[in-house]
């Protein structure tokens, strides 16, 4: 069992997550339901599935809990550049959300091209 609080992948999603929870006070109300609970949802699942994956005796498993943090991370990845769009947010707010997002996709797959070999 290794120890998820001490893995920089994980620390780096909370904080991921700590800036999609700021960004929704910025999205008009009528999106409580949709948008705002979607990509909550989906950013609370990357550190959540890391540290579940953490707690597996098999690389496998680990590994099959990092690809759906991955893919969690690129349904945000998408909500993101959806708010964007719709202009819901300033290229500012976009570009600090999706450089994190951009890095925490980097060491996911890093982790999981570590655990396939």
């Amino acid at each position: 069992m290794r120890n998820f609080r001490n893995l920089e992948i994980w620390q780096q999603g909370i904080q991921l997550v700590m800036e999609i929870y700021k960004l929704c006070v910025l999205l008009p109300k009528e999106e409580r339901f949709g948008l705002i609970s979607q990509i909550c949802r989906a950013a609370v699942s990357i550190p959540s599935n890391i540290a579940e994956g953490s707690s597996r005796n098999s690389e496998t498993e680990y590994k099959r809990f990092l690809e759906i943090a991955l893919g969690s991370a690129f349904e945000v990845e998408t909500q993101l550049q959806i708010i964007y769009q719709l202009k819901m947010i300033t290229t500012e707010n976009f570009e600090l959300i999706f450089k994190l997002l951009v890095k925490e996709e980097k060491m996911i797959n890093s982790l999981i091209t570590k655990l396939a070999k």
